[in-house]
């Protein structure tokens, strides 16, 4: 059975760092895509970054880039996002994703498995 499980949100100041991690299980992660993607109160959930099955292509949103980073050990199974200089508008709930391929994207309709979240607070 195909699981993922968030870990690694809390709260913090503006400018702070956090890192999320992500447990996979029932599949390897090198054979697919995956991605943290987020949602804050009354808005859409929007993809934040995205790695591929090997971990040799990142895509990342407009609005993180230069401050977070993915990526993924696949010996442990686990995909990361390090999250550094932190905003108020980086709030929300961040949900770990994996697609039936290979690719990377930051398009949430193309990931069928989801973990369950984990909320992200930051404070001005």
């Amino acid at each position: 059975q195909v699981q993922l499980v968030e870990s690694g949100g809390g709260s913090v100041q503006a400018g702070g760092s956090l890192t999320l991690s992500c447990a996979a299980s029932g599949f390897g992660s090198s054979s697919f895509g995956m991605g943290w993607f987020r949602q804050a109160p009354g808005k859409e959930r929007e993809g934040v970054a995205s790695i591929n099955g090997f971990g040799a292509d990142t895509r990342y949103a407009d609005s993180v880039k230069g401050r977070f980073t993915i990526s993924k050990d696949i010996a442990k199974n686990t995909l990361y996002l390090q999250m550094n200089s932190l905003k108020p508008e980086d709030t929300g709930i961040y949900y770990c994703a994996a697609r039936g391929g290979m690719a990377s994207s930051l398009r949430a309709g193309v990931f069928n498995r989801w973990g369950q979240g984990t909320q992200v607070t930051v404070s001005s």
